[in-house]
């Protein structure tokens, strides 16, 4: 009898398991098609409204809760990774998103389409802490930097992406085509996760569910969301505006700080509580929220004034996308250096610089103020979140990177998805003409004034620029950055 060398048992089970190229894949196609629909929707709403019968609130509350999903999807990802293999958790929300996309194709009227949208934010949030720590820690150090360059493409590369999407499927129809390509780009991102995830032993298989934590998570994200989707049909002042909010904020500040006290949190916030994982997430929610405001704010702008239709107003921020590219790039080269702090910074200043150029805005110039404009915001967007994202990632031990994944994407989209409306609301109410120089000047103001105070945050904290200890890091040994605590130079005098 011939002898059989023996195989592996993962290997036999899952034949490309350990390929970058399929991980990579694997990361993308979990991401991407949701994060698309975030920003196509706002040029598809006329044609949401008229197939399905819905009103500009229908519309408005399905995109709003939806978001909510994924920011509360983040944090469930995060305790069920604990408890139960990442595998098993990827292929179920993988499964979970093609149906959500098929019945988001099939709906005939609001209600079904809002709930396939539901589940499509959801289950990308648990994807986003399912797939993207494996790509990041178990390719090695060498592609470490590429890895990043790939996540800031996944994340905000089709988030540019979205509007053109959203331009030609709102101008020529067709939006049930959209979302049918959507769930076959799911369902190919389901085959390749089945061939290529490896499976895993859970880190704390049997622990105890957080009751605390997840009640929290959920109020945090759904209560506010609400609040803010109220706005399309009432005023500043309403009690369902008003008092969601409210309440779901005061809840997102107790979730924060009882797993800041908590001995075994949930969620890493003790260690990222010092400067420069502070400085890097707030740069992602400051950037985020004016990122996607100021898009919002001249998609909306551009269709009531100079009355454009979707496509063109989707053609004229497809520099968005350049702008990421180059970012992307950018961080590939910076990621091992002592200069990843700055290029947050260049980000910060790259939305600024376009908020800027968008007060200058008029009918008659609209051809030479928002390409430029938006090139500004795909390189802000590219250069200020993720690698925000990674200055808090590389602060705690590489074990920790998605539960600090889930806390980063939970604090930038209550920023990122509450802002917008609010000032959307007050263009409309306002006037658009006025009311949009107001609302993008208040982004300006916000935007300047938040990164001359995270700019103060950084040097209280003494924090000095040096480049991230990446072999200890993807090891398990230690923290990448080992940085100093908040206001530790007043500490220290």
């Amino acid at each position: 009898m011939r002898f059989r060398p023996a195989v592996p048992a993962v290997l036999t089970r899952v034949p490309l398991a350990g390929r970058y190229p399929a991980a990579v894949a694997l990361a993308l196609l979990a991401l991407c098609p949701y994060l698309v629909l975030t920003t196509a929707i706002p040029l598809l709403r006329p044609l949401l409204v008229k197939d399905l019968a819905a009103s500009q609130f229908d519309v408005q509350l399905t995109s709003g809760l939806a978001n909510a999903a994924y920011a509360f999807g983040a944090v469930a990802a995060a305790d069920l990774i604990q408890r139960l293999p990442r595998r098993r958790v990827y292929l179920v929300c993988e499964g979970g998103f093609v149906i959500s996309s098929l019945l988001a194709v099939v709906a005939t009227g609001i209600p079904l389409f809002a709930t396939g949208m539901f589940f499509q934010g959801l289950f990308t949030g648990m994807l986003l802490v399912a797939a993207l720590p494996p790509l990041i820690t178990t390719h090695g150090v060498e592609r470490l930097p590429s890895t990043a360059a790939v996540i800031s493409l996944g994340l905000f590369g089709m988030v540019t992406l979205g509007p053109v999407i959203g331009g030609v499927v709102g101008g020529l129809g067709g939006w049930r085509a959209l979302f049918g390509g959507i769930a076959a780009l799911a369902a190919i991102g389901l085959t390749i996760g089945a061939l290529s995830f490896e499976p895993n032993e859970p880190p704390a298989q049997g622990s105890a569910f957080d009751w605390l934590a997840m009640p929290l998570a959920l109020g945090t994200t759904m209560l506010p969301f609400f609040g803010v989707s109220w706005l399309t049909r009432s005023y500043f002042l309403h009690p369902l505006f008003v008092g969601p909010v409210i309440v779901g904020l005061l809840l997102g500040v107790f979730l924060i700080v009882s797993q800041y006290r908590k001995s075994e949190p949930l969620m890493p916030v003790r260690p990222i509580s010092n400067t420069l994982p502070v400085t890097g997430t707030a740069g992602a929610m400051l950037v985020g929220a004016s990122f996607t405001t100021l898009l919002e704010l001249t998609e909306t702008y551009l269709a009531a004034v100079p009355r454009y239709q979707p496509l063109l107003i989707g053609a004229l921020f497809a520099p968005q996308l350049i702008g990421v590219l180059i970012a992307a790039a950018l961080f590939r080269r910076v990621l091992p250096t002592r200069f990843t702090p700055y290029l947050a910074l260049s980000g910060l200043l790259s939305v600024a610089v376009a908020a800027g150029l968008l007060l200058l805005l008029s009918p008659t110039n609209v051809l030479f103020v928002v390409p430029p404009a938006a090139l500004l915001l795909g390189y802000g967007a590219g250069a200020g979140v993720v690698p925000g994202l990674f200055l808090a990632g590389l602060s705690v031990l590489s074990t920790k990177i998605g539960p600090t994944f889930a806390l980063v994407e939970l604090l930038r989209s209550e920023a990122a998805f509450l802002v917008g409306p609010i000032l959307l609301h007050l263009t409309m109410t306002a006037g658009v003409v006025g009311g949009f120089h107001l609302a993008v000047a208040i982004m300006l103001l916000l935007t300047v004034v938040g990164g001359l105070f995270l700019i103060g945050v950084y040097r209280l904290g003494g924090a000095r620029p040096t480049a991230p200890d990446l072999p200890a890091w993807v090891s398990g040994e230690t923290t990448a950055y080992h940085s100093p605590a908040l206001a530790a130079r007043l500490r220290r005098s």
